[in-house]
């Protein structure tokens, strides 16, 4: 069967212009273009609409999802065994929070007591997913899957005393690292108290903590333009810097 792209769009639950605009970036070309001019789609590109959603719906930019199904070895099979995969793990995840709000609930009424770590299991485990999503392969790569493993069970292990300080020198972070940027100098007294304080958020997460993987990681700020986005967001710069007074603070050359 073919589609126009309004019946594409109407069937998809899209837009009409998001199907012009992939068409535009090439990542979602018309089987052909009818006399009349109107793009015409056949079952093919259904299936490959069908894969970009899919992709969409976990969080991956459009460039990536280019990059993956435009590859020579890609296999739609394979893909759809890793979706399921993934929104297994979604499901997983969700029942975790439900089950958490249930138990809250149950012990508001009085019908059960919650320790300060079940209260926080759900979430806890839904910033793991999100980071997994975002960043899993990348990271496992460069780290190897053991000490990512690892890193994530002493995430969940954390009292609540921990994931609070935890989050308040990842703020700190940010905050001393746009006052140490307006200096100008990495090696300078502001900058080094950045990579310090870095250094200390890293511990509450690494089970083990080195110069060269604390330098890789920063260097992995500036390679990998997720991460610079972040750190650039309020300050562009900021993640060469960042990087820059890292290197000087574990003496790692560039």
């Amino acid at each position: 069967m073919e589609y126009t792209v309004q019946k594409l769009a109407h069937l998809a639950g899209i837009s009409s212009r998001t199907l012009r605009y992939y068409d535009e970036i090439g990542i979602l070309k018309p089987a052909r273009i009818a006399s009349s001019g109107y793009r015409i789609y056949g079952q093919r590109e259904v299936d490959r609409l069908q894969q970009i959603l899919f992709y969409r719906e976990l969080g991956m930019s459009l460039e990536g999802i280019k990059d993956i199904i435009t590859s020579s070895d890609f296999d739609g099979e394979k893909a759809l065994r890793e979706h399921r995969e993934k929104l297994l793990e979604k499901r997983e995840q969700l029942d975790q929070l439900i089950g958490n709000v249930e138990k809250t609930i149950a012990q508001k009424e009085g019908r059960i007591t919650m320790s300060d770590k079940e209260k926080f299991e759900g979430f806890k485990r839904k910033m793991i997913e999100e980071n997994e999503e975002k960043y899993g392969q990348e990271i496992r790569e460069k780290y190897g899957e053991e000490t990512v493993a690892k890193s994530n069970e002493k995430f969940m292990n954390m009292s609540q005393e921990q994931h609070d300080q935890f989050t308040k020198l990842s703020e700190e972070v940010l905050a001393t690292l746009y006052e140490a940027f307006k200096t100008g100098d990495p090696a300078g007294e502001l900058a080094q108290k950045t990579a310090d304080l870095h250094r200390q958020w890293l511990t509450f997460t690494w089970t083990s903590y080195s110069k060269e993987a604390h330098a890789g990681l920063a260097q992995m700020y500036l390679d990998d333009s997720r991460f610079t986005a972040f750190y650039d967001e309020k300050q562009p710069g900021a993640a060469e810097f960042l990087r820059d007074a890292i290197f000087i603070y574990t003496g790692v050359k560039k």
